[in-house]
């Protein structure tokens, strides 16, 4: 099982004290994430934790297509391709809170379908026009894998037809698993391609803690913030929900913020959703939870994890206990 995990770049120290974590612990990949607002810019600090490491693949995880014209993210990614010395991999999603802190609007399943399909055609040293412009860059030398990150059933299925690979946030339990690899194989097949030539990250939350109550009071806020837009406010029966929490998260969902707090903690602690959330869309609790959980994950069909820790109780703490202590043990 290959194991990552992404953050939000508070501050240069974190960034630094998490790049020595990842390489230390012989984690997969480190990813950070575009969030404006929230944290520092992705591309300056991604740069950061590529002269910080020799080892993981270096990911933004992820941008958009709106907040940057995506010939600029292409440049960028080409960019920290050659600084990495060729670890790079470049996510791209609909935009959550990269770029409603901006107050602009996500990209639809057929738009990060064209988008993504510019970018890699870009970074195969092609032109390509994208909203009628052309773009050319003729200097760049290696692709950089294109990821697409999807939460949505037609947004997997894009994924499925035009990405190097796919983050997808729909949950670790075995239906949920299905469920994501399911939707992304349907797009494969329909442009002739296998599933097994994809690799699929599967995203959930993190924190691994020695003190499990601790982990409990932090892990809510980031719940509230993911389950917002992985659960969406479509069709939530179709998404596997189980009926009594149809209602409680749609009432979260009106509710949470896209800079997640101790607020959102407790709501999601009022609504009765913590155990349903935290058993989908999350890893948490001292280290041999976190085993029993990784473990579940893996007989359930789960090949790659990627964990966000950017609200863990300690998300160097949290990289380094899991490091230790569980993912020696979910890759033997």
């Amino acid at each position: 099982m290959q194991v990552g995990f992404f953050y939000w770049p508070f501050n240069v120290d974190l960034t630094r004290r998490l790049a020595a974590a990842a390489e230390k612990y012989g984690y997969d990949m480190i990813g950070v994430a575009d969030t404006p607002g929230n944290a520092m810019d992705p591309w300056v600090t991604a740069t950061l934790v590529a002269e910080q490491t020799r080892h993981p693949k270096v990911s933004i995880c992820v941008t958009n297509l709106t907040s940057r014209h995506p010939s600029t993210t292409a440049a960028a990614i080409a960019s920290l391709d050659l600084v990495s010395g060729g670890r790079a991999i470049l996510g791209i999603g609909a935009g959550n809170s990269g770029t409603k802190n901006l107050g602009l609007g996500g990209s639809k399943a057929e738009q990060l379908k064209e988008g993504v399909t510019f970018i890699r055609t870009l970074l195969q040293g092609k032109a390509a026009t994208y909203d009628g412009a052309t773009a050319h860059m003729p200097w760049v030398k290696r692709a950089a894998p294109v990821y697409q990150a999807a939460s949505l059933p037609r947004s997997l299925e894009a994924a499925g037809e035009v990405a190097d690979g796919v983050f997808a946030n729909y949950g670790l339990d075995a239906a949920s698993l299905a469920g994501s690899v399911g939707h992304v194989a349907r797009g494969a097949a329909r442009v002739g391609r296998s599933v097994d030539a994809l690799d699929i990250w599967q995203i959930a939350c993190l924190d691994c803690h020695e003190d499990r109550t601790v982990a409990r009071n932090k892990i809510g806020a980031i719940l509230a913030f993911v389950s917002g837009y992985v659960l969406g406010g479509g069709d939530l029966a179709a998404r596997g929900v189980p009926a009594q929490f149809i209602e409680p998260l749609r009432e979260l969902r009106r509710r949470y913020s896209t800079r997640p707090g101790d607020a959102d903690a407790r709501m999601v602690d009022a609504l009765g959703l913590f155990d349903y959330l935290a058993g989908r869309l999350s890893i948490w609790g001292h280290p041999d939870d976190c085993l029993r959980q990784s473990l579940a994950a893996k007989a359930a069909g789960a090949k790659r994890l990627m964990f966000t820790v950017s609200l863990a109780a300690d998300p160097v703490r949290t990289v380094e206990f899991f490091g230790e202590h569980v993912l020696p043990k979910i890759r033997g």
